[in-house]
């Protein structure tokens, strides 16, 4: 059975989708001449400021679009859906992003992704473009945390931009934006359910299968297994289950303070969202954990998967700090 999508052709969906982005952000956003998925914010790059390009499959919006502007990434290159960008519109990010003070990489640990950006990289060092890579490993249930290098990257990488993006606008230089971003993800945690699946623009099928009484812990936002499927449970048992997995990792100490988000994976109402919230809050309080801040909504997406995710970062004075400083995107705004 074919699902439905309001599109015209799939193999357009994507590049109309960046018309449509443009037109609704004109004073956030635009596309570089004869580049049009190389995305740019207007108010970004600047002369001595580490630059930071961010990028990865489309199908995941906000993410990654919806977090360029002043104050976060200065560029996104855009690939089709859960694929890759190649290089070039990579290349074209980082050169319209570079201020002569470095340019940064961040993106989540994918294979594709490592082997593109890090082509782009190779090519911009021949034009004396410095480009360091910090991957996004939020996702607990993709690999042990002795092999922490290995998992995916996911909704974490809200708050990881975020504190890269903060840093880089205060004029870190390359060293120090580098070293924070790596901070900022090791303190970064991220599991989610899958409970229904979606389907890609080309093909309008299920993208797994998926029974109509099960949930999935742990599954990828392309799809990818996760660690348990079972019968649906209620919300604050789901909630426990993914938080149980966090905190046991964090060790956060009593009165620590913690940035939460509670994702959408594309089609799970707010109403969901925020009985989750309503758990959580319960289970962080009891922990003897502040919530600093907290986001809830559709912040990195797996088209209209059915299904949330949880992520905490653990705060100290100076991620509290980069999480706190404001920044103006498309769709995304704080302070």
């Amino acid at each position: 059975m074919k699902t439905k999508k309001l599109i015209n052709a799939g193999e357009n969906a994507v590049d109309e989708m960046l018309e449509g982005i443009l037109a609704a952000h004109p004073d956030h956003l635009y596309a570089i001449e004869g580049m049009p998925r190389a995305i740019v914010a207007r108010n970004g790059p600047r002369t001595g400021k580490v630059g930071l390009v961010i990028g990865g499959g489309s199908g995941h919006e906000p993410t990654f679009l919806g977090f360029v502007g002043k104050g976060l990434a200065d560029a996104a290159a855009v690939g089709n859906v859960f694929a890759s960008p190649p290089p070039d519109p990579i290349i074209a990010c980082a050169t319209a992003a570079n201020g002569g003070a470095g340019v940064l990489f961040m993106y989540g640990n994918y294979a594709g992704d490592v082997m593109n950006f890090d082509m782009a990289a190779e090519m911009l060092a021949i034009d004396d473009i410095e480009v360091r890579t910090v991957l996004t490993t939020d996702d607990v249930a993709s690999a042990p945390l002795d092999q922490r290098d290995k998992r995916r990257g996911v909704a974490g990488n809200v708050f990881i931009f975020k504190v890269a993006g903060a840093a880089c606008d205060l004029m870190y230089d390359l060293d120090a934006v580098e070293n924070v971003a790596r901070h900022a993800n090791a303190r970064t945690y991220t599991m989610g359910v899958a409970l229904s699946p979606c389907s890609l623009p080309q093909t309008l099928k299920p993208n797994f299968a998926i029974g109509d009484g099960e949930m999935e812990i742990g599954m990828g936002i392309h799809g990818e297994p996760g660690v348990a499927r079972g019968e649906i449970s209620t919300a604050d048992v789901v909630t426990d289950t993914l938080v149980d997995k966090i905190l046991s990792e964090m060790q956060a100490s009593n009165g620590d303070r913690i940035a939460v988000l509670v994702n959408s994976l594309g089609s799970t109402p707010l109403m969901e969202l925020y009985i989750m919230m309503r758990r959580l809050k319960l289970r962080l309080d009891a922990a003897g954990l502040v919530i600093h801040t907290s986001l809830v909504g559709n912040y990195c997406t797996s088209l209209e998967m059915a299904g949330a995710s949880i992520t905490l970062m653990h705060l100290d004075d100076e991620l509290q700090r980069l999480i706190d400083h404001p920044c103006d995107c498309a769709m995304f705004r704080a302070g």
